[in-house]
């Protein structure tokens, strides 16, 4: 007897879910440092210019009963933030999207929003990478490195570090937010953080008194920063030989930056010019071909970030245990 089966008919096909799926992504979190920013902007330009002023110098010696003081001049500095054009586009055809069983349009539109997030994040990164003052290196190798191309395979970050940063600020009156710190930390270097033992390490009081952090796995808030974990953390790919490592040299070390900063370490500007403002804006380009077939879809930001006050700034520079040491 002759049954109809799957082979014998060509109806029964493999089935597509129709909601998609995309690419891992790392929250966006760099922008939130930017707390100085234009609120009374004299025109639109090709940079802002920011105004602070200096203060006196202590006046500690007593005054003369017939003696009138002696002005002393004021001081201020300026801060110049660039504006630059950041953006991305993509370009769908009518093909594609006549005959995709998803909706493209939708996940171009996602894409260039994360994309636009991702980017940047990472402008923000390295302008806060490049500061020149409160740098540290990590101290738990054998020696204490002395510059990035010195940090050696064992130099990851200790306790003591994030100690002598908060100090490092403090000493410079450097104002918190609500009370910390804010901190960005690689995931890499915040193992070797969670996994130090000892009386004065960030695993001593978690161990049995506040175990929500071991359980959670993360660090939360420790020595007066509030950490935050992010992959998009600097990290200098091979920047150091392993020469000042009690391993030796010869093996390429990638330095990774925690960054630690209080309030009014960074400036951000943007245009203020109509459509613009200060996050990147959705653009829907365009169709200008004669069939009318391609679509453009992008992210367009007109704007900068700079360091307002480098003295609120800081970075210590260190490897990981689990990081990339060939």
């Amino acid at each position: 007897m002759s049954k109809t089966q799957v082979s014998s008919l060509n109806v029964s096909k493999a089935a597509y879910e129709q909601l998609a799926y995309f690419a891992l992504r790392s929250e966006l979190l760099f922008d939130q440092a930017a707390d100085v920013q234009p609120t009374n902007q004299s025109m639109p330009g090709t940079s802002v210019i920011f105004t602070k002023f200096g203060d006196l110098s202590a006046a500690t010696s007593p005054l003369t009963e017939d003696t009138d003081v002696t002005p002393v001049a004021m001081s201020d500095a300026q801060v110049t933030v660039t504006l630059y054009e950041y953006g991305n586009a993509v370009n769908t055809t009518a093909k594609l999207r006549g005959t995709s069983f998803l909706d493209v349009d939708a996940a171009a539109a996602n894409i260039i929003g994360y994309n636009a997030g991702d980017s940047i994040d990472q402008v923000v990164r390295d302008v806060l990478a490049g500061g020149s003052e409160n740098i540290f290196y990590g101290s738990g190798g054998a020696s204490l490195p002395t510059s990035r191309a010195t940090v050696g395979s064992d130099d990851i970050l200790t306790a003591n570090d994030v100690r002598k940063m908060t100090a490092s600020l403090r000493k410079k009156n450097v104002a918190t937010y609500n009370g910390y710190y804010m901190g960005f930390i690689h995931p890499d270097v915040s193992y070797d953080l969670r996994k130090e033992t000892g009386n004065a390490s960030w695993n001593a009081p978690h161990v049995n008194v506040d175990t929500a952090g071991i359980y959670n796995g993360e660090i939360g808030m420790f020595e007066s920063v509030r950490f935050i974990e992010t992959p998009r953390a600097k990290i200098f790919v091979d920047a150091s030989d392993g020469s000042g490592s009690s391993t030796g040299g010869g093996a390429t070390v990638d330095v990774y930056c925690t960054h630690v900063m209080g309030r009014q370490s960074l400036a951000k500007a943007y245009s203020v010019a109509e459509g613009n403002g200060a996050f990147p804006r959705i653009v829907e380009g365009p169709v200008v071909d004669v069939l009318r077939r391609f679509n453009p879809t992008g992210w367009y930001w007109l704007g900068g970030y700079g360091r307002f006050r480098e003295e609120a700034l800081g970075r210590i520079e260190s490897s990981s245990s689990i990081g990339a040491n060939s």
